[in-house]
């Protein structure tokens, strides 16, 4: 599945769901780790088998014993490592780094990846066995674009879980919020949804969530902001006409709107030269 689309929640879900539930499920991010980093997470390594080892330590197939090793990102593995873990999943055996001694580890294993390893196998760029070897069972988490019917449930989800952790009381989203949330068509996924709410529940002032708490809102009309444009300047200009054409750039409501004075809005309306709109019969 895409990024941000929860595969590591289902991953979790498997887990707890099965009888290695009161075991441990450990994650691997594989795209996050240089090779040789990676390989001492994963096998663990005996003190002084490299400069700075100083201890020695576990990897994560030795920490997953009894239950699942959730390896995330796992089109990013080198050639090299892809031989390694093929040796591992099928064996349940290892020696650490710098080790002589085999471990033995009885673990899950559950890959992600947000690319397709079948095509990274005819590209050869992925080891045909060991696709094969995790190829037992898949599941293709759909992006959320794909399931509208789940962003307001989740929305719903992620503004109990904030209202908690912000001691905020929330009561719910505005018609007109939700029915941008639905027809948006996040490219970020799920955790893009997520990181919205939070936002939303920060910057608004009322009980509900509004659409101008929405981080990704364009009032209609409105030009969006340049993507190569991110400053704060460029935001302030951008809210700026929002509050002028909400209140038909009436001056006074405007600077009351925006908590400067009057003067202070001149300023701003002609450091960004700004000029009211002209509407034709």
């Amino acid at each position: 599945g895409e990024s941000g689309t929860g595969k590591e929640l289902v991953a979790k879900a498997i887990h707890m769901n099965s009888k290695r539930k009161y075991f441990p499920i450990v994650t691997v991010n594989c795209g996050a780790l240089a090779e040789s980093l990676l390989e001492s997470e994963l096998f663990g390594h005996e003190k002084g088998a490299f400069t700075g080892a100083h201890y020695r330590r576990k990897g994560k197939f030795e920490l997953a014993d009894g239950g699942t090793i959730f390896l995330d990102e796992i089109g990013s593995v080198s050639m090299k490592m892809q031989v390694e873990l093929l040796r591992v999943i099928e064996s349940k055996q290892f020696m650490r780094v710098g080790g002589t001694e085999t471990i033995h580890s009885d673990f899950r294993t559950i890959a992600a990846t947000n690319e397709s390893l079948e095509d990274m196998v005819k590209a050869g760029r992925f080891r045909e066995d060991l696709y094969y070897r995790l190829n037992v069972f898949s599941i293709v988490i759909p992006p959320l674009r794909e399931r509208r019917e789940d962003i307001s449930v989740l929305a719903h989800y992620f503004l109990n879980k904030f209202n908690s952790a912000m001691n905020k009381t929330v009561s719910g989203v505005s018609p007109e919020a939700m029915e941008f949330l639905t027809t948006y068509d996040w490219p970020g996924n799920v955790r893009e949804l997520e990181n919205a709410i939070e936002r939303a529940l920060v910057v608004g002032k009322s009980n509900t969530i509004r659409v101008e708490d929405l981080p990704f809102h364009v009032p209609a009309g409105e030009p969006a902001l340049d993507s190569a444009d991110q400053s704060l300047a460029a935001m302030e200009k951008k809210h700026i006409i929002r509050v002028l054409e909400s209140h038909r750039w009436n001056i006074s409501r405007s600077a009351e709107a925006l908590h400067i004075d009057r003067v202070t809005l001149y300023n701003k309306i002609e450091k960004y030269g700004l000029k009211k709109l002209k509407i034709e019969n």
